[in-house]
């Protein structure tokens, strides 16, 4: 999968800039492709992209990808029905989704693409099992201006600098976004640059994916709210997947984590995933959990987008 993600990176990344950029798309959006698996047992390959690039794994990937591969027919699941695995650049993932009901509008298969058992199922949740979480570097100090912040690194998938709110003075609303996306960009260079953040069995998870501001939720039945800063300043309209289980595993080595019930953050547009540890075990020296998310995801439409060679603008564009 890695040798995949390359080759698209090197021969087609003017197809990811075109569809996730202006016009087509915008700053924040992401992306997932289906490919051919790469491994026995596997139904398919999953690459993951953003407006900066490609992901080595991605949770609300996996759910809404799962949701429209299941709702459209475009694999055929396990004996089950509803259980897809996936190759992904970070590892094999195993996805189950909850089915009910069709939700009432006509779902025709894509061209070409197999039927489902039940054309009017509705894809309700999906739950994968992530890769095992860890803390990396707990309680790092970062300078920011005239603050010092407390950072904890964990990892969930990818690495994220986890950050209290309180801490960087700044209120987990929409109308704080441009001050969220400053600060966050700022800790994440300064981690990278003061410190090695490398993954002790496999070093192609490298770098920080995002900074996390974590705070007080808005909703009940809400643990936290979150705020995921990543790739070139995004903001992730989900609670994170991947940065769910890192936050998980701070928790956890905080002796907060119960496991008695789910945890449950809620993010900035008050959308909910829920946590679940499976098991535990260790990544090299650092104590670990594997962890269970659980989401949803609607699909929105069916789109056939136009690319024109003569257009000045067909490979996407930015505004800083």
């Amino acid at each position: 999968m890695l040798e995949k993600r390359e080759w698209v990176r090197k021969k087609k990344d003017h197809l990811r800039r075109a569809l996730l950029l202006e016009p087509r798309g915008h700053a924040d959006m992401s992306g997932a492709i289906l490919t051919e698996a790469v491994s026995p047992g596997s139904h398919a390959g999953l690459l993951f992209m953003d407006t900066d690039g490609y992901a080595m794994m991605s949770g609300h990937g996996v759910i809404a990808a799962t949701t429209i591969a299941l709702e459209r027919g475009l694999l055929m699941p396990g004996g089950d029905g509803r259980t897809i695995v996936y190759d992904t650049p970070g590892g094999t993932i195993r996805a189950v989704a909850t089915l009910g009901p069709g939700h009432g509008g006509e779902r025709k298969p894509a061209a070409g693409a197999l039927s489902p058992p039940n054309d009017r199922c509705r894809v309700e949740r999906v739950a994968f099992i992530n890769l095992p979480s860890f803390v990396l570097h707990p309680g790092l100090v970062v300078k920011l201006g005239a603050r010092r912040v407390r950072v904890d690194v964990a990892f969930g998938g990818a690495f994220y600098a986890i950050v209290d709110c309180e801490a960087v003075g700044l209120p987990l609303a929409p109308s704080h976004l441009p001050e969220l996306r400053r600060v966050g960009t700022a800790i994440r260079d300064a981690v990278e640059a003061g410190w090695d953040i490398v993954h002790p069995l496999d070093p192609a998870f490298t770098g920080i994916g995002g900074t996390i501001f974590t705070g007080p939720p808005h909703q009940a039945g809400a643990d936290l709210r979150t705020v995921t800063v990543f790739a070139d300043a995004q903001i992730d309209r989900s609670p994170c997947g991947t940065g769910t289980a890192a936050i998980m595993a701070v928790l956890d080595v905080m002796g907060l984590l119960g496991e008695d019930r789910p945890f449950v953050p809620e993010s900035i547009v008050g959308t909910r995933v829920e946590g679940r540890v499976c098991s535990r075990g260790m990544v090299a020296d650092a104590a670990a959990i594997v962890i269970e998310i659980t989401g949803a995801a609607w699909i929105t439409g069916d789109h056939t987008f136009l690319i024109d060679d003569a257009d000045p603008l067909k490979d996407g564009f930015r505004i800083a």
